[in-house]
């Protein structure tokens, strides 16, 4: 192999929570998201802790077979991967362990349970080894860059005891280290190749365009390979390597003694930025962010509480209504290749930026709309994840959602040769291929939401960190500031297409009245409108229309269904039923009343039909509503004008046993 075939598998088994699986076969079938992102975890840390000449097949697989329902796996998976390689005869040059650092009540917590991590302002999952640490990833609500700082000092503190135990078991049980050959060329190639490139890398290096920059190479890598092929056959493999390897060290040393990158900036100089909204015309909100050649497309798309995400997870079931999909497609980097489902990198793109947006969104109870974000990266030059945050949150101002603040993310890297070290600003896709770290923040104007980093050496020490989040902030200020000239708050409308949610509240005891037995009433409404309902267990009705005359029509048959009779009150109702003693008004949908004889006018009546039939409207006033829910009506006190007290009139004529009549009390017998 001319790479490191490292492959990392992170599994969780249902019967570890006492779960049988979902799905027709009823066992585990492709990983979930939340497996995919923990082997990802998994795999930053430890790539970068093997020798560079080790080229050896390695896999690693992780089975959780035992959950409590309380406590993340991941760490734990981690630390087993660490403590799997340490006692193995498989080569490593550091021994790493991982924690998970939460904040509650603004004290520090080492591996929060799920339960406390709702609480925690701050999540951030840290690996290292006894002196560095070498990945980070997390959120946080706005932290600022030094409680950072404190969290990840925090970390590896007990990062390094988790280690000192690894190491002692180390010493009691673990295998001694094999020796491997490591993949070499031939010196002859090499010199020759070396040779011939000359000066060449560093004259093509200095290219500003991207695309003849890369034609140069090319170029000069066939004709270094035709050159070469008599002389040593089948090498083309081997040449391309050589070149790639003489092309790093040159962009290497450009950055480290010239200070000036390939494009012509300088460490800390950002690319040209672009903002424009409102691009899509049928969308609920659109927006389309450029940052040199790196370009992304989000589309926001508003739905009601039956379009939220359901989970099924070994912690229990559970809902998600906020959701950012990342997707990056081949010709976004002019490449060709066949597209099978998501991969494990847009998965991990895509968690990133929802994390760094969710700080800003608005709770359900104040904006019940579930939330879709997709970024459609168009092209890529390095740092496409982070044009996805900077256009996901102007893509939501753009739909009229609340956002506390606008959110930007900027890529930071790395060029490090013992003590010469050099922090970029805004990294392109060489400089993350050929450097030493990409170190993602994003954030608000009053902190950081979300982090990202993972490194290519053995560990970086706090104080590189800390100097790259100070130079990160800065640039996110700035990219703020022109995302702010674009939009400079969200919009006060929501767009024409997104719907619109009416809440309301009824009484528990009544939500078995609106939706009627096996959900008649309930569709009804919804077939008569044209709205969509979601009734939750505490009342909360959600009804939701493209227009709001439509929901407005479907609050009006569920504040009818869910209203009680109120003394004193004057209804226009329809006469249901005539009798001899009296007739039955409905007053409300499905709640009628009595109008005894002597009620219906302010003379004798003889028959009740002299007054009304079936089907007329009259207008009637409640005098009184018994314990039992019946309803006593009377049109002599509308025609009279005389007031109802308070507690209603007395029993005095028999009542006919008017009363309500809806279908949720026949269903609750």
């Amino acid at each position: 192999f001319d790479f490191f075939p490292l492959t990392v598998e992170y599994r969780e088994k249902a019967y570890s929570a006492g779960k049988i699986p979902g799905g027709f076969f009823k066992r585990e079938a492709r990983p979930s998201e939340k497996e995919i992102l923990s082997a990802r975890i998994i795999d930053t840390t430890i790539r970068p802790l093997f020798p560079d000449d080790f080229k050896g097949e390695t896999q690693v697989i992780n089975f959780v077979i035992s959950h409590d329902q309380q406590n993340d796996s991941d760490i734990l998976a981690l630390n087993a991967t660490s403590v799997a390689i340490a006692v193995s005869d498989v080569p490593m040059q550091k021994i790493i362990a991982a924690v998970r650092v939460g904040r509650v009540d603004g004290q520090f917590v080492i591996n929060p349970t799920f339960e406390m991590i709702e609480e925690s302002d701050l999540s951030i999952t840290i690996s290292g080894s006894s002196n560095a640490i070498t990945m980070v990833e997390g959120g946080g609500n706005e932290v600022p860059e030094q409680e950072l700082i404190d969290a990840l000092l925090f970390g590896h503190d007990h990062i390094k005891m988790i280690i000192e135990r690894i190491v002692e078991l180390q010493g009691l049980c673990g295998k001694e280290k094999f020796e491997y050959v490591p993949v070499s060329i031939e010196e002859t190639l090499t010199s020759k190749v070396t040779e011939l490139v000359g000066n060449k890398l560093n004259e093509f290096n200095q290219i500003v365009v991207k695309e003849d920059r890369n034609t140069a190479k090319k170029e000069m890598t066939k004709e270094i390979i035709e050159q070469l092929e008599e002389e040593f056959e089948g090498s083309a493999g081997d040449i391309k390597t050589i070149i790639h390897d003489l092309d790093s060290e040159s962009m290497r040393r450009m950055i480290l003694d010239t200070k000036k990158r390939i494009d012509g900036r300088t460490p800390d100089d950002i690319r040209q930025i672009t903002c424009d909204v409102s691009y899509l015309p049928r969308t609920h909100g659109s927006a389309v962010f450029t940052r040199g050649q790196t370009q992304a497309l989000a589309a926001v798309t508003l739905g009601t509480k039956m379009d939220e995400q359901r989970l099924d997870e070994l912690e229990g079931e559970s809902t998600k209504s906020y959701m950012l999909h990342y997707n990056f497609p081949p010709f976004c980097t002019g490449e060709t290749k066949p597209i099978r489902g998501t991969s494990r990198r847009e998965i991990g793109h895509g968690a990133l930026a929802e994390r760094a947006l969710f700080p800003v969104i608005p709770a359900e109870t104040s904006f019940p709309y579930t939330i879709r974000i997709v970024s459609d990266v168009l092209e890529s030059n390095g740092s496409s994840s982070m044009a996805s945050v900077c256009g996901g949150s102007l893509a939501l101002m753009d739909a009229g959602v609340p956002v506390k603040s606008p959110v930007a993310g900027i890529a930071m890297g790395l060029i490090k040769e013992n003590d010469n070290v050099v922090i970029l600003t805004d990294i392109l896709g060489d400089e993350d291929h050929f450097g030493d770290m990409d170190f993602k923040v994003t954030g608000t104007k009053d902190g950081v939401t979300a982090i990202q980093m993972d490194i290519k050496i053995t560990g970086l020490s706090v104080d590189i960190m800390k100097n790259a989040l100070d130079k990160a902030k800065v640039a996110r200020l700035f990219i703020l500031e022109k995302m702010v000239e674009t939009l400079p708050s969200h919009r006060d409308q929501l767009s024409e297409f997104a719907p619109r949610i009416i809440t309301i509240m009824i009484p528990q005891s009544k939500i078995g009245e609106v939706i009627g037995p096996g959900g008649k009433m309930i569709r009804s409404i919804i077939e008569e409108t044209g709205a969509k309902i979601d009734i939750s267990d505490d009342g909360t009705v959600l009804i939701a229309s493209v227009d709001g005359e439509a929901g407005r029509k479907a609050k009006e048959r569920v504040e009818a269904l869910v209203e009680e009779p109120e003394v004193g009150r004057t209804y226009n109702g329809i006469v249901r039923r005539v009798t001899d003693f009296g007739a039955f008004v409905e007053i409300i949908p499905g709640t009628d009343g009595l109008v005894h004889i002597s009620e219906l006018d302010t003379s004798r009546v003889e028959k009740v039909e002299d007054v009304c039939k079936v089907g007329d409207r009259i207008d009637v006033k409640v005098i009184n509503v018994d314990s039992d829910g019946k309803v006593r009506l009377s049109r002599k006190y509308v025609l009279t004008g005389e007031e109802v007290p308070p507690e209603g009139v007395g029993n005095g004529k028999p009542s006919g046993g008017g009363g309500n009549r809806r279908p949720h009390n026949k269903s609750r017998r």
